[in-house]
């Protein structure tokens, strides 16, 4: 069965550009206005992170989104045939803080959000970073799409950890110089000892795992985020948030790292994935201990 998925998928990657697209169009459609795909889940978040927005604005974002959204599934079977020329062509990418990492012999971390399309961006960086390319991953439930995409993610040599294993996949890097990119704004599984920050302005739980891993090991952490100047062409843009992790108060990095994401999402917000439920968990009393306030840190 494994082999006949991939044969059908690989078939449909060698459609051109426009068909793809064309594709794209018509299954966005289908998502929006006849299955109504998470539709109660994007108003609920378009509204609470665009409150000052219209109806008319809100349901033209909805439409932007899926389209986009659509384009990411598309293009992930592209990468099944897509050359690694026409990659480099269709994202553009500045290794220039990694390669000076590298060359200091430094480690480091990527904070990277929900943004569209993360799949291409990992090829493009695996490919082209001189360090190993770490990426966290969860386990699909489906073996052969899980099989499939573990392919298609380690096609450039990006080296896959399982969020369920990382510990022990760590263990072959662990006296290397890499490169590790965690999607930083999961949602967390236990709200109780996640940090909680104002994202938007509603109290938001964000996972604690990427602070907590970059102070322990006092790693420089690097915050990326995935530009969309016209369609099936991106830029990938990264930023130095620290080189020493540990001269920072605790919280302040993951406070650094929601502002930064707020500030990507409100420049170009049809490129986030909007149909996770950013707000399933609400705060409660016994987690003030957990909230991180501005007013205590001082924000360049």
């Amino acid at each position: 069965m494994y082999y006949l998925v991939y044969g059908l998928l690989y078939l449909i990657s060698l459609l051109p550009f426009w068909i793809i697209y064309g594709l794209s169009d018509f299954v966005a459609f289908v998502l929006q206005y006849i299955v109504g795909y998470r539709k109660k889940v994007l108003m609920k978040n378009f509204s609470i992170a665009f409150p000052e927005k219209t109806e008319k604005e809100k349901k033209a974002l909805m439409r932007r989104f899926y389209r986009n959204f659509t384009d990411t599934f598309l293009e992930a079977i592209k990468m099944f045939s897509m050359s690694e020329k026409t990659l480099r062509k269709r994202v553009r990418f500045d290794p220039t803080i990694f390669d000076q990492l590298y060359k200091e012999g430094k480690s480091c971390q990527i904070h990277l959000g929900h943004n569209f399309n993360w799949e291409w961006a990992n090829l493009r960086v695996g490919g082209q970073l001189q360090q190993p390319f770490l990426g966290v991953y969860m386990p699909i439930s489906n073996k052969i799409f899980d099989r499939l995409f573990k392919k298609l993610r380690q096609k450039s040599g990006t080296h896959l950890l399982s969020a369920k294993n990382m510990k022990n996949d760590m263990m072959p890097f662990r006296h290397q110089t890499y490169a590790l990119v965690l999607v930083a704004d999961q949602n967390p599984r236990k709200p109780a000892e996640a940090h909680w920050v104002k994202f938007f302005g509603r109290w938001t739980p964000f996972v604690p795992g990427p602070e907590k891993y970059a102070r322990y090991n006092n790693m420089p952490v690097v915050f990326m985020r995935i530009l969309r100047p016209k369609r099936g062409h991106y830029i990938i843009e990264s930023k130095l948030a620290t080189e020493h992790p540990t001269e920072m108060k605790e919280k302040e990095l993951t406070l650094r790292y929601v502002r930064y994401l707020e500030e990507v999402i409100r420049e170009h917000p049809e490129v986030y994935l909007w149909s996770h439920n950013r707000w399933r968990w609400e705060i409660k009393d016994e987690y003030e201990d957990k909230k991180i306030h501005d007013e205590d840190f001082v924000l360049s």
